[in-house]
């Protein structure tokens, strides 16, 4: 079992959506969390918000999309907290364009965040990891990581590659004889806003799933290390499917109306979802104190 009394979790994206509501889960169950975030505002209300409520939080301005820049906050982070018990890798951003209607940025942009921020975030602070022998990576990974779906080229490859690189870390892992744990996550749609639009025809049998439950669904994962998690029960078929001939598997998807998930996709609100970071004059820097000055703040405020 992962315990998460305790322990310190970072998480990507941990801003809005699913990042945040795994903060609240987690911080609820005593972890003190680490929030990386390239939405300063969103990470500020994040950061008061678990305060508020007496959970440990610092908060990091970070564009996954700039390799340096992880290197630096990664950096002051580890400087910060001194050891990271739990990595969620959770941030992911998703353009639902057509192959030729994307743009070369978009492309670019979604395997920064989406696959190569894997690398560089897991490549931080796994050697802490090996050097104490606990640990525990997660990735948050994607259906669309397993089968891929019309004006998802570039998401879904992103995403299988997501997957890839959880099932090869897994192994190697344990080549190295490690108690390190990993999971993967691979849901379908869910409600958190980045995919509005979408639709499903067989709601009962592939529901857009609530965010509390895919949260819930998560921690538990965590806390059990549970090496992959799948949901709702449907994706497990899609691995079976697949021994089907093609032409069968992609008529299966059709008349399961997979195909035409997308759609009616319309994204999140704001114009911009993963911002550059010069063009959003971030600076790559804590923007809610030390992870210590945090500690001692809130052991001040409490006694009080």
């Amino acid at each position: 079992m992962t315990d998460i009394a305790g322990k310190t979790i970072l998480i990507t994206g941990a801003a809005s959506g699913l990042g945040k509501l795994m903060s609240q889960r987690f911080g609820q169950l005593g972890a003190k969390l680490l929030l990386w975030d390239c939405n300063k505002s969103a990470l500020d209300d994040a950061v008061a918000e678990l305060r508020t409520n007496g959970i440990k939080a610092t908060g990091y301005l970070v564009d996954l999309s700039d390799k340096s820049a992880i290197a630096r906050v990664a950096e002051q982070t580890l400087r910060d907290a001194m050891r990271i018990d739990v990595l969620v890798n959770n941030a992911g951003i998703v353009v639902g364009k057509p192959l030729l209607e994307a743009s070369d940025e978009d492309i670019q942009r979604t395997f920064d965040v989406n696959t190569l921020a894997l690398f560089w975030v897991t490549r931080a602070f796994l050697p802490g990891m090996i050097e104490r022998n606990t640990g525990h990576i997660v990735t948050i990974a994607s259906a669309a990581g397993i089968s891929g779906t019309a004006k998802l080229v570039d998401y879904c490859s992103s995403k299988f590659a997501a997957v890839g690189f959880d099932d090869a870390l897994r192994v190697e892992l344990r080549r190295l004889n490690t108690q390190i744990k990993t999971t993967v996550v691979c849901p379908f749609y869910i409600d958190t806003g980045m995919f509005e639009g979408v639709k499903t025809r067989f709601p009962r049998l592939l529901p857009i799933l609530k965010p509390d439950y895919v949260v819930h669904k998560i921690v538990k994962a965590v806390q059990s290390n549970k090496a992959r998690l799948l949901m709702p029960r449907m994706i497990h078929v899609i691995s079976p499917a697949r021994l089907l001939p093609t032409a069968v598997f992609d008529g299966i998807q059709r008349f399961f109306g997979v195909s035409e998930t997308m759609d009616d996709f319309v994204g999140r609100a704001s114009p911009q979802q993963y911002p550059n970071t010069a063009a959003a004059g971030l600076d790559n820097s804590p923007i809610t104190g030390s992870f210590e000055q945090t500690q001692a703040a809130e052991e001040a405020s409490t006694s009080v």
